[in-house]
């Protein structure tokens, strides 16, 4: 709080983000809490940067001190994202639907890897899935595109994506009525 305080005239929110953010959710709460209760701060956003693993109850202790969250769905099919993360995105679908239903998704982020995330071959269910949470709040529909940049080990191997595949990706789904999408602005493999 006292970085807070001392830079407040200088930022316009709080984003908490890193690894995994709600790994410190009971901090994340407080700090959210003691900047809502602060009346020289209460005007700042809370904003949380997540993977969406997040259990329902973990993000019910945060969503009165929360302005917003901004989630990663690294696949559609549930065994395709298991083998990018380790993980099923059960989670992250759940995660998705209650924060867009309280009007507190802020940005979901796809990512694309060309012939590995699926979303392509899913078009139809994604536009739709999209489409339903945006039908309150229109929420931004970041699509990053994968790079080598910053990456090691086994994802060296994976084709980077270019522009034009990003490109088909926001065509197909502003085609099926999907508003709000976000292109990268730089791509470091041409």
């Amino acid at each position: 709080m006292v970085l807070i305080e001392k830079h407040q005239l200088f930022i316009n929110g709080i984003t908490v983000s890193g690894g995994e953010s709600t790994l410190q959710l009971a901090f994340i709460v407080e700090l959210f809490k003691a900047v809502k209760q602060t009346p020289h701060l209460h005007h700042l956003t809370c904003m949380i940067d997540s993977n969406g693993s997040l259990g329902i109850q973990g993000w019910l202790k945060v969503l009165p001190y929360l302005d917003g969250a901004m989630l990663d769905l690294k696949a559609w099919q549930s065994d395709i994202h298991h083998e990018l993360t380790g993980h099923s995105n059960h989670r992250v679908f759940q995660s998705i639907r209650l924060l867009a239903e309280y009007g507190k998704l802020h940005e979901l982020r796809l990512l694309l890897i060309p012939s590995i995330t699926d979303f392509d071959t899913n078009i139809e269910e994604l536009a739709l899935f999209i489409n339903q949470i945006q039908t309150d709040n229109l929420v931004n529909i970041r699509l990053n595109a994968f790079q080598h940049h910053g990456v090691t080990g086994e994802a060296l191997n994976w084709p980077v994506c270019r522009q034009g595949d990003i490109e088909f990706l926001a065509q197909q789904l502003i085609q099926r009525g999907v508003q709000n999408i976000l292109l990268p602005v730089v791509y470091l493999n041409h």
